[in-house]
């Protein structure tokens, strides 16, 4: 980023001051348009065959509201064009429209904003040359949550909003540039990091994590640079050395399914001696016929004579031929003495063709037939091999094998199972198989003490000169890596740091395991190795805030180097460089201007009080941009041409009348929803009254399963079915019944107030008597069924009989043919008569005879004594 901002600054050296613009043009912020001349280049220019004068928009946001009427005449007419100037997007013009200069920062070479702009945008990788850069400028324009690092002599000030003139900044020369960074990201990127516009830090490459904190996998260093070339492994991350521990390993027996051999160009694998294709398809996996399974998991020959031997113990199986097994060491199989045919033993050396003895082949010591294949112990230093006697190098090394001399079996044996090649240094007759060291080993192993094993022991490295052998450190280290004096750890209680053995750790390193681990590279001194875990900070990120070192304060607040803290600007200033009213570096009042680090009134020129302010976000009055004559009878005055709606309110158009239809639909919809509301509130008050009901049921102990729209549509059908049960009854009967019950409720209730007045029921039942009812049909006003009373008696009742209510259900009951009052399709007027008792027909007789009956006239008691002595007879019914 900074070569290009540097081509900027050159650019910025060399341009010089133009002349205030001769045509006349229009400057516009949101709210306020000024008509004059003017040098400001900042924004986005109108152009209209309406409009005599071009119009500038400053940076701000636009609508189709926005005072005054030329805007809105300007912004919704389809003939008008824009052309942004260096920094400013190209957009075509939409409602709203917002006009903001991109990410990063515009220079001017002259004040406010005038002259022909460089523009720099924000950087996407920390940049290569942490050195400041001088540059000159009139104005700095920035945009929205970005932060500018300059140096002026010693001071590091924070610009945090745009400058109209660098002049009035507080004491401030030369201005060199040392960052450019966004404000978005939260928490802040590391110093590896750059933070976008978006509020993501971005990483370089070689970095890792949420800001760019920590290095990726296989890279080291405070700038995370790719572990050295050929190493698989090396000491990695963000305090790590670089050195390498493993290397990379070409043709891994893994590669071609070969565990012990090796995998050539063409994929196929070399089983090291001893070694076959296992069972289940492994290559080199099992030891080959006439060699056996040791302790050490190689593949040892089986002893000189036998066939097959046993895995683990080598006890020999099976014996080859002229063989037998040895009765005091079962690994040994022991040759048949040769006998002549006379029955002598030839001795050692010789063998018998019959009848007599021949001596044996120079090559063997003892043998079966006359030439060197028949040799079964071979002599002067040679060894057996497939049945041959070779001879072997200075090491042991059986000619035409990778096979070593085995003394003891007298026959060529295999290396262990990682060596591809061994051998026994000085070998003579008294050299054993112990002795034996591997020369080379299998892809991925090392050689270590004369074995081939995965990993260097402890005090020793790996050397880089072969990448195969382990060497030896020295003595002051516990652990090194590719020297022998690049200590990993050291011995004799000292520290190792940077590969050295000290007695105590440098600055900007801390304690860990008996290593100085360097601190991040965002600290300058710390308590651990992550970047949250800073103790002081360096100059470039001076800010100390919770373990972290910053690069700036808060917007509000400046960095106090004396106590090496944030502390608050005065209130005046919105951003400021040190401590007072006259360090601001732009002011927090939309009615202040910055003058020589001080914020004063800004007196702006305008239309009206809430126009005449500070241009948002430019720090400027808008009539400070624009220069406007005097007037027209002033000499040398350039008359300016009439812009219509200039200084006129914006005057949008009343909405339009609804169509017709569209009146209909919104009625349409509003009776739409009312008729949905109604209906979900009378569902909601059924849902209730069926509650209400379903609860008074249950407390009643009554059937309920008419209740609801099942109950209801149970109910419709059976009322409407032909094989329903039951009679149906007309509304004309349902009429008459509901009549049938009023008149008998009417009755109780008279009858019940006469007797409160003392009227008898014999009075009311004497037929010229003023309170007789006449009955209906000729009835009596005794009830259907005589109370007992007046069965015993044969009198009227004297109070009111209490009367059964009406069975609904009874009555429908009965058929046409039934005594009930109610037929089958009409309701009934005349009362039936109940039976009369014996002793109602002796007392209406006793009422006749003495004319004390109803009708007969007199006020006594109606009822006579009559004789009901034994001496006569008695027609009392009572003593019958």
């Amino acid at each position: 980023m900074l070569p290009t901002l540097l081509s900027i600054l050159t650019a910025l050296f060399v341009a010089r001051a133009a002349p205030i613009s001769i045509n006349s043009t229009v400057v516009c912020s949101a709210g306020q348009c000024i008509q004059g001349f003017t040098n400001t280049t900042i924004g986005t220019i109108l152009s209209s065959s309406n409009v005599p004068s071009d119009v500038i928009l400053l940076p701000g946001q636009y609508t189709s509201t926005t005072n005054p009427q030329l805007l809105h005449q300007l912004l919704t007419s389809s003939s008008t064009s824009s052309s942004p100037s260096t920094g400013f997007n190209a957009s075509a013009l939409s409602l709203p429209l917002n006009v903001a200069l991109q990410p990063g920062l515009a220079i001017y070479p002259q004040a406010l904003y005038s002259g022909q702009a460089e523009f720099s945008a924000l950087p996407t990788s920390p940049p290569s040359n942490s050195s400041p850069t001088p540059f000159s400028a009139g104005s700095i324009a920035m945009s929205s949550n970005l932060w500018i690092a300059v140096t002026a002599g010693s001071n590091r000030i924070i610009l945090w909003d745009s400058v109209p003139d660098v002049s009035q900044l507080p004491g401030i020369s030369s201005l060199s540039l040392s960052a450019v960074e966004s404000n978005a990201c939260s928490p802040q990127c590391s110093g590896a990091g750059v933070c976008s516009a978006s509020g993501q830090c971005t990483c370089p490459s070689g970095f890792n994590g949420s800001s760019c904190e920590v290095c990726a996998k296989g890279f080291f260093g405070p700038s995370c640079q790719a572990c050295p070339a050929g190493c698989t492994t090396c000491d990695d991350g963000i305090s790590g050395s670089g050195r390498c521990l493993s290397s990379t390993v070409a043709n891994l027996s893994s590669a071609c399914n070969c565990l012990n051999g090796v995998c050539g160009s063409n994929g196929q694998c070399t089983c090291n001696a001893g070694w076959t294709t296992a069972s289940n398809g492994t290559q080199c996996a099992t030891c080959a016929p006439g060699f056996f399974l040791d302790g050490n998991g190689n593949c040892a020959v089986c002893e000189l004579g036998c066939q097959q031997c046993a895995d683990g113990s080598g006890i020999c199986v099976t014996c080859k031929q002229g063989f037998t097994q040895d009765a005091n060491d079962r690994t040994k199989c022991d040759a048949v003495q040769s006998v002549t045919s006379s029955g002598t033993v030839c001795p050692d050396g010789s063998f018998s063709n019959g009848s007599t003895c021949q001596p044996c082949s120079p090559s063997c010591s003892t043998c079966s037939g006359s030439t060197s294949n028949d040799c079964i112990v071979c002599g002067n230093g040679q060894f057996s091999l497939g049945g041959s006697c070779v001879p072997t190098n200075g090491n042991g090394v059986c000619d035409g094998s990778s096979m070593v001399a085995n003394n003891n079996k007298h026959e060529c044996d295999s290396c262990p199972a990682k060596c591809t090649s061994c051998g026994i240094p000085n070998f003579n007759v008294a050299s054993t198989i112990n002795q034996l060291q591997c020369a080379t080993c299998l892809p991925g192993f090392v050689l270590s003490n004369g074995l081939c094993v995965e990993s260097c022991p402890s005090g020793t490295f790996l050397s880089p000169t072969d990448n195969l052998t382990c060497t030896a450190c020295s003595s002051q280290c516990g652990a090194c890596v590719g020297a022998a004096n690049f200590c990993l750890t050291c011995n004799g209680g000292q520290l190792a740091s940077g590969g050295q053995c000290v007695s105590s750790c440098p600055s900007n390193t801390i304690t860990s395991a008996g290593t100085c681990t360097t601190c991040h590279p965002d600290c300058a001194t710390c308590s651990g190795t992550s970047f949250n875990q800073c103790s002081s900070c360096s100059s470039n990120r001076p800010v100390l805030s919770n373990g972290r070192c910053l690069p700036t304060c808060s917007k509000t607040q400046f960095f106090d180097s004396a106590s090496g803290s944030c502390q608050s600007c005065d209130s005046s200033c919105s951003s400021c460089s040190g401590a007072g009213p006259s360090n601001c570096l732009a002011c927090s009042s939309s009615s202040s201007v910055l003058r020589g680090g001080s914020c004063v009134p800004a007196n702006c020129n305008g239309n009206d009080t809430t126009t005449a302010t500070v241009v948002p976000g430019l720090g400027v009055c808008l009539s400070e941009l624009v220069s406007v004559p005097q007037g027209s009878g002033t000499s040398g005055s350039v008359p300016l041409p009439t812009i219509t709606g200039l200084n006129s309110p914006t005057a949008v158009n009343g909405g339009r009348r609804l169509a017709w239809w569209e009146i209909l639909l919104m009625t349409l919809g509003c009776v739409f929803i009312f008729v949905c509301v109604l209906a979900l509130f009378r569902r909601r008050m059924r849902a209730k009254r069926a509650k209400r009901t379903a609860a008074f049921a249950a407390a009643k102990n009554i059937d309920a399963r008419g209740v609801g729209w099942r109950g209801k549509l149970s109910s419709l059908l059976s009322s409407i079915s032909p094989f329903s049960r039951g009679p149906r009854i007309s509304k004309e009967d349902k009429v008459a019944l509901h009549v049938e019950r009023l008149r008998n409720q009417e009755e109780e209730r008279h009858m019940a107030a006469l007797g409160e007045l003392g009227v008898g029921p014999g009075l009311l039942a004497a037929p010229g008597s003023q309170y007789s009812r006449s009955v209906r049909g000729g009835g009596s006003v005794a009830a259907d069924t005589e109370s007992l009373y007046s069965q015993v008696t044969g009198l009227p009742p004297r109070a009111p009989v209490p009367r059964k209510p009406v069975n609904m259900r009874g009555i429908l009951e009965r058929g046409p043919s039934s005594s009930s009052r109610i037929s089958g399709t009409t309701v009934s007027n005349v009362r039936s008569v109940p039976e009369t008792s014996e002793a109602q027909r002796y007392a209406k007789s006793v009422e006749e005879r003495d004319g004390l009956g109803p009708g007969g006239g007199g006020d006594t008691y109606w009822l006579v004594p009559a004789g009901t002595g034994t001496s006569q007879a008695s027609r009392n019914p009572f003593r019958k």
